[in-house]
């Protein structure tokens, strides 16, 4: 697949990184020769220029793109190269854009007839992460298909909870209900076979179905809690549209530092108290009475601050906490901290980027995105080499595994004596550099 990404920005080259492991035929184009530099050591080509220029794009070959990724800091700019690269053959196109007004469905058909395919906000859809987080504080990661029949789960896992210990092989009988597909231990994701034991403070993914999820919730030794009061550290765009999402379902406060910013977050969300002060400082912090919130989501300018901020929140006695954590330097070490969800939109953005390459359906078809893997729902198609027989004889490599499926509107986990049918909708659990794999598989 070639793929050529406009804007060597922080998402455009975390999302090149990423995809040169994938063996696509990758083309970075972007003004600016010292962005471009900083990704010479990977399996991709760079070129200088601009993604308005139609001399530019001929010569990145637009006109023969399976993909344009338009993710410059400019949101014009993005829509219009997209436009124009899909004017020259470009397949498909996808525009990150700054705007919650262009994703409203009322104004889907606008884009997609000026040759835009996909928008993607990741305010917006780190947002998402966060309501999701809100909904099921016992979790790290939710994922949902099809209305909710078959369900994925990221846990940390503590000595209290019942398989830890067991050998997947083993958890057959003691619990049918669920599927370990993956596991995060020591800041690595491998894809486990059945000799392998479940261990304390490893992070599960876990596959099971609606009915199940409270027998989930018992053997991974949790409690679920009810959340009243939210508190935010940070009034940017993701707490805009945080705010705007939940409205007035919770009792939020959102404690921002520029004044003027505060004026603004009082306009556009009037049921939420809104202070001027630095929620990282722990006198505003005990001032706040943060120990009496159920949530504490971290959202300032830096990664350290809202990692260290949700620490002590924790400390404090909060239940729930959400970081932002840009740096991707930092979110290996933050998820092996005890602070919950960390929220990255560079990864947010990559996942739903790597949907768009293997479902054109995006808007029904979700992706789940993990640092060193993905979890992609995907449909599988008439004459799919995956239908010709059972799992267990797919020869799946290790790096990859199938965690479940829906048919006719029911879920379903996975064995090796399941045979997956066209039609079926079925999640797909693969470490990254992997997804060429189900490309061949589901193609």
């Amino acid at each position: 697949m070639k793929i050529i990404i406009a804007g060597a920005g922080e998402v455009g080259t975390h999302l090149a990184k990423m995809l040169s492991y994938e063996k696509q035929d990758i083309i970075v184009l972007d003004p600016d020769s010292r962005r471009l530099a900083n990704l010479d050591n990977y399996n991709l080509m760079t070129i200088q220029g601009s993604a308005i220029s139609f001399d530019d794009l001929k010569r990145v070959g637009a006109g023969s793109a399976d993909l344009f990724v338009a993710v410059t800091p400019f949101e014009t700019r993005n829509l219009l190269a997209c436009m124009m690269a899909k004017s020259m053959g470009t397949k498909r196109t996808v525009a990150r854009i700054d705007s919650g007004e262009f994703i409203q469905k009322q104004h889907k058909s606008f884009f997609t007839e000026s040759g835009v395919d996909s928008l993607i906000y990741p305010e917006y859809l780190a947002a998402n992460e966060i309501v999701t987080a809100l909904k099921h504080t016992w979790v790290r990661n939710w994922f949902e298909m099809l209305g909710g029949e078959l369900i994925v789960v990221g846990v940390k896992l503590r000595a209290n909870a019942a398989i830890v210990g067991h050998r997947l092989r083993d958890l057959g009988s003691m619990s049918g209900f669920l599927h370990v597909n993956a596991i995060k231990r020591n800041r690595e994701t491998i894809i486990p076979g059945g000799n392998d034991v479940i261990m304390e403070n490893d992070v599960a993914y876990i596959a099971t179905t609606r009915e199940h999820i409270d027998r989930v919730v018992e053997m991974c030794g949790k409690t679920k809690h009810d959340v009243q009061r939210v508190l935010i550290m940070g009034g940017n765009r993701i707490a805009a549209e945080l705010g705007k999402l939940i409205g007035e379902k919770y009792k939020v406060k959102i404690i921002e530092g520029d004044l003027e910013r505060c004026r603004v977050l009082a306009d556009l969300l009037p049921y939420c108290n809104i202070v001027n002060g630095d929620a990282s400082d722990t006198d505003i912090m005990e001032e706040e009475g943060v120990g009496d919130y159920d949530v504490f989501v971290a959202l300032s300018d830096t990664s350290e601050r809202n990692i260290l901020s949700c620490v002590m929140a924790k400390e404090l006695g909060v239940n729930k906490t959400v970081a932002e954590v840009e740096n991707m330097q930092f979110v290996a070490e933050a998820e092996s901290l005890n602070i919950g969800t960390i929220i990255n939109k560079q990864l947010i953005a990559s996942s739903r980027i790597f949907q768009n390459m293997l479902d054109r359906d995006v808007d029904n078809a979700k992706c789940l995105a993990l640092t060193d893997a993905e979890v992609a729902e995907l449909e599988v198609l008439e004459g799919s080499k995956v239908t010709r027989r059972m799992v267990r004889d797919l020869g799946l490599s290790s790096d990859m595994t199938i965690a479940g499926l829906v048919r006719d509107g029911v879920g379903h986990l996975v064995n090796g004596d399941t045979r997956l049918l066209p039609g079926d909708h079925v999640v797909v659990f693969c470490l990254s550099g992997s997804i060429h794999k189900i490309e061949k598989l589901f193609g």
